[in-house]
């Protein structure tokens, strides 16, 4: 087998991990491998007899990519911490804490999006590698151009930030996101129980002309009308739209219909579908894995 052949199967069993962080990090399927293709091409240039340990020189290089890029995004600028990295907070929960580890299998899917959303970049990226990945301290360190202890303080940061945004009742994005999340979920399994739970005995279902030609009425009222639309929307796959939790049906690849959800009172209140291609342009779109 010739070097480069050598060198991309190597890489190919990376890929999937690598795959998974920078989506982590970025939330973006495209982005993320966009970032993954960058570390590729980085180790293609490089000397493979040089690198002891590829899988921490290919994490740390896509997590520099993705760094890159959320600081690129990022407006305001990350909060500092002192030279030490000391801060007056207790010490993260260790990964085999149960609380804690309860804490990142309840806040998942669409939900954990919008959270991570709200760290800075470092604190994101510290989070992810840490809590997520099981990366060490001392090898997240360069990544972020911090010391260990100040490495500990942005993961322990970010930390306390999805505990805050998890448990917050006033949190209206998160609340609708778990409530989006488990709609899809339901749909995805055929669960009416499920989807009667999360759905308002008064919701209405409406459609743009563009969704109506593709066979939905304009509106549908009540629970049973979507119920019957649940059996298509199992195939939807999650998404954020414009910052808010939704499901997004699509063909060949595309986008062709955002399902645009409306909760209150821990209910979902009405689903718009959306398939103007004009408004679907103006959306900022992010399709999540399923």
């Amino acid at each position: 087998m010739h070097d480069s052949e050598w060198l991309a199967k190597r890489f190919e069993e990376h890929r999937s991990r690598l795959t998974a962080t920078a989506f982590r990090m970025l939330g973006s399927a495209s982005e993320a491998d966009d970032a993954v293709q960058e570390a590729w091409l980085r180790l293609s240039r490089s000397d493979p007899e040089a690198i002891e340990n590829l899988a921490g020189w290919l994490t740390t290089v896509v997590s520099r990519v993705c760094l890159n890029l959320l600081q690129a995004r990022r407006s305001r600028p990350e909060v500092p911490l002192a030279e030490d990295g000391s801060e007056p907070v207790a010490d993260p929960a260790p990964e085999s804490d149960p609380e804690h580890e309860a804490l990142l299998a309840d806040t998942i899917g669409l939900a954990l999006m919008i959270v991570l959303d709200t760290l800075s970049p470092g604190e994101r990226v510290a989070f992810v590698l840490h809590d997520m990945f099981a990366v060490p301290f001392e090898e997240i360190a360069p990544i972020v151009g911090r010391s260990a202890p100040a490495a500990r303080q942005l993961a322990s940061r970010g930390r306390r930030r999805v505990q805050q945004g998890n448990s917050s009742q006033d949190t209206n994005r998160l609340r609708q996101a778990k409530l989006v999340d488990a709609f899809l979920a339901a749909a995805r399994a055929g669960d009416f129980a499920a989807l009667l739970a999360v759905l308002d005995p008064d919701v209405v279902l409406r459609a743009d002309e563009t969704a109506v030609q593709f066979g939905q009425p304009q509106e549908t009222r009540g629970t049973e009308g979507v119920l019957e639309f649940s059996r298509r929307a199992g195939g939807a796959k999650p998404a954020l739209v414009d910052g808010a939790a939704a499901g997004v049906w699509m063909t060949a690849g595309q986008p062709r219909v955002v399902y645009s959800f409306t909760v209150d009172d821990d209910k979902i209140t009405a689903i718009d579908l959306i398939g103007d291609p004009v408004r679907l342009r103006e959306f900022d779109l992010t399709i999540l894995d399923d």
